[in-house]
């Protein structure tokens, strides 16, 4: 796909992988709209967007509430007459056990980062049918390939996110929609610091392993790639990336090294 000049819409835009998207995507002459909660860092982000030459259109939205998402549908397609690209990038993180994790934490999570997102995909997919055309990104995880400790309810919520994105690819691909699942592995951004904990609070710690993670621009530049060559997957990362290889080809050697790492 040719991203210049396109509509294209981005969760999760504030801060971390959807702020560097969106500055990335500002240098291709793109309207974006940019979403999240935040909406002080929202402007701060479409300032530096509109200094790249880009038109942008700020939208909160709280992937926990449906009534949000509809809300920022309803204002997007008042003032766009259609969306080309949509970032499904928004998204929480968790740091608990799975025994100590109330099921509301969990709730929560698969609210956020499952229904939040394939409920704002399927409206904006309805408009993209109509126009017979679009790309739909979903910015995943490497946890949507295994699970790891402290992270039930999110590497539950990214694996769900696969089979839904991939079931949405075989069925809109003949309508000339294209579906790209992105898996991030470790990208130094503040993801752990905004992590839920067994009480529902921040984390509010940086991951050693997100520390020494590659930085948001380097994954952005990879993530806009693989949009423009429509690929169905991408993994993104360093070395830990090829954990999702080794768990594929020899799954026991994945389960031991991992039984045996310590949790961060």
């Amino acid at each position: 796909m040719n991203i210049t000049g396109k509509n294209i819409w981005i969760t999760g835009s504030s801060s971390g992988i959807g702020k560097a998207l969106a500055i990335e995507l500002s240098r291709y002459s793109t309207t974006l709209i940019l979403s999240s909660r935040n909406i002080e860092e929202l402007n701060k982000v479409a300032d530096i967007c509109k200094k790249n030459g880009a038109k942008t259109i700020v939208v909160p939205i709280d992937l926990q509430y449906n009534q949000s998402i509809e809300n920022a549908v309803s204002i997007v397609f008042e003032q766009l007459k259609k969306i080309d690209i949509l970032i499904n990038n928004g998204g929480v993180s968790q740091r608990a056990k799975a025994i100590e994790t109330p099921i509301e934490i969990d709730r929560k999570i698969m609210e956020i980062n499952y229904f939040g997102t394939i409920t704002l995909t399927k409206l904006v997919l309805r408009q993209m049918i109509q126009q017979k055309n679009g790309h739909i990104v979903a910015v995943s995880s490497i946890s949507g390939k295994f699970g790891f400790y402290l992270r039930s309810a999110y590497a539950a919520s990214k694996h769900a996110l696969h089979g839904f994105f991939e079931t949405l690819y075989f069925e809109t691909k003949k309508q000339n929609i294209n579906v790209t699942i992105v898996m991030p592995g470790r990208v130094k951004t503040n993801v752990s610091f905004n992590a839920l904990t067994k009480d529902g609070t921040p984390y509010n710690k940086m991951d050693a392993g997100q520390e020494q993670g590659i930085t948001a621009e380097k994954c952005a530049k990879k993530i806009i790639k693989a949009i423009e060559k429509n690929k169905k997957e991408v993994l993104i990362g360093g070395k830990e990336i090829l954990m999702v290889h080794l768990k594929r080809l020899f799954p026991f050697l994945f389960n031991k090294i991992v039984t045996n790492l310590k949790p961060t």
